[in-house]
């Protein structure tokens, strides 16, 4: 890859970090070093255990319980704050071919920091560095930065039947 691009898959239909991780799992297969960082997630997602079974690739969240149904604490702005300054460096040291900031949108969407401090970390990325931006709401600076944008539109979800978030599927 002589550039990287950056990629949002943002909208309100499923499959938004799933899509990342796929692209992952591919660059993974092609040889290539993948880091996720997972903002505002803490909980035991399913993806955690990818690890052990792909070195290429390190997970690293930067969140606790979900705050999503309530305000966030200083403790999510703290993390999601220290997780960005830590995708900072992973960006500009370029040791990784592509960078997931996972859930980034709804750390924005949120003000666990602004967009501003956002993009200008983007930026800063080094030239060959993939970056692959996930979450709903994605803001119209993120939109505008990026070279590709995939909107997931929920048309039929099960969660409207009750069904509920079922391991190795949503988490």
């Amino acid at each position: 890859m002589n550039k990287g691009y950056i990629h949002v898959y943002t909208g309100n239909g499923k499959g938004k970090t799933t899509a990342a991780l796929g692209l992952a799992l591919r660059a993974i297969c092609a040889g290539k070093k993948v880091f996720v960082g997972q903002f505002i997630k803490g909980m035991e997602y399913s993806e955690l255990k990818c690890v052990d079974y792909l070195p290429n690739l390190k997970i690293e969240q930067f969140g606790r319980d979900c705050f999503i149904y309530k305000e966030p604490e200083d403790e999510d702005i703290a993390l999601a704050k220290a997780g960005l300054a830590k995708c900072r460096n992973i960006l500009k040291e370029g040791n990784y071919d592509v960078v997931i900031l996972d859930e980034l949108n709804i750390a924005i969407h949120y003000n666990l920091f602004i967009v501003e401090e956002a993009v200008k970390v983007i930026k800063e990325k080094a030239p060959d560095v993939e970056v692959i931006i996930t979450g709903r709401y994605a803001d119209k600076e993120i939109i505008q930065l990026a070279d590709l944008v995939t909107e997931m539109k929920e048309i039929k979800h099960y969660y409207n039947n009750g069904v509920k978030a079922r391991k190795g599927i949503e988490f």
